[in-house]
């Protein structure tokens, strides 16, 4: 008996765009719609008219406040990406380099490995503290998080990925007289690198997410420090655009990302 599946056509890239470009002007029109309805007050949930006119105001470094509290939106989020950026770059490659060890070597996942789940369990704010101890109250800490919120994933990914590879290809490669290490540059690693590059993807969204906490200590100049300073005093709409400006740009970085993963690895999800 012969079976069929059947197999969801993938949108194209128009149909795409289109989609989603619907699905967020949907979201709009209800978050509009509970403004209308008032069902909380404004305080409580401004409507999207009050976040662009904080988008407005906060990126106008002329205002009076120098766009907000002496520092412009877009100069806020530069500095909340440079930490994000050297955080998972630190991150990507301790984990990389630890996921090939723990994947080739038994004896060292054996080892590192309930390491590695107990880093990935805790959440960032339970280590912020001991960093900010060890580190001070300088850039120092709010890398640190965020190179250890991303390190995980990676390491994770990568020794999955390596313990998951083709006997068959490693054999031939050594039967065809390629040493350890160049088995490893030529058959390991592009075999690995779809799922190292989800695991890469992984890491940079948690990192990125976790940059309110790591601006929680002396990181008022950073979005996040942003955030946490119109809590203070209860300005709703910068809390909300903040979020969405978060949101966007981590969609955004995930977006390259992934267009990165399909041009290194494009045979993948290929029957």
């Amino acid at each position: 008996m012969v079976e069929s599946r059947t197999r969801a056509r993938p949108l194209s890239g128009t149909h795409a765009v289109a989609v989603q470009f619907a699905a967020v002007a949907v979201l709009i029109a209800i978050w509009e719609l509970l403004v209308l309805a008032e069902f909380w007050p404004p305080a409580v949930l401004p409507g999207p008219a009050q976040v662009w006119d904080q988008l407005l105001a906060t990126s106008n470094a002329s205002n009076g406040q120098g766009g907000y509290a002496g520092s412009t939106l877009v100069e806020r989020l530069g500095v909340s990406l440079r930490r994000v950026g050297y955080g998972s770059a630190y991150g990507i490659l301790l984990g990389v380099g630890l996921g090939l060890l723990m994947g080739l070597v038994p004896v060292i996942r054996a080892i590192t490995e309930p390491f590695v789940t107990f880093l990935r369990a805790l959440p960032p704010l339970a280590y912020l503290s001991l960093l900010v101890i060890w580190f001070g109250i300088d850039e120092e800490p709010k890398v640190y998080l965020l190179m250890v919120a991303a390190f995980p994933p990676v390491a994770v990914a990568t020794a999955a990925a390596v313990t998951g590879v083709n006997k068959q290809y490693v054999e031939a490669a050594a039967a065809l007289g390629a040493n350890r290490a160049r088995v490893v540059a030529t058959v390991v690693l592009p075999a690995s690198a779809p799922e190292i590059l989800t695991g890469i993807r992984l890491a940079v969204g948690i990192a990125y997410s976790s940059v309110v906490a790591a601006e929680t200590v002396n990181g008022a100049d950073g979005i996040g420090g942003m955030v946490l300073n119109a809590q203070r005093y209860n300005q709703t709409a910068v809390v909300m655009l903040g979020l969405v400006v978060i949101g966007v740009t981590g969609l955004i970085i995930d977006s390259a990302i992934l267009a990165g993963q399909r041009a290194l690895s494009p045979w993948r999800g290929l029957a």
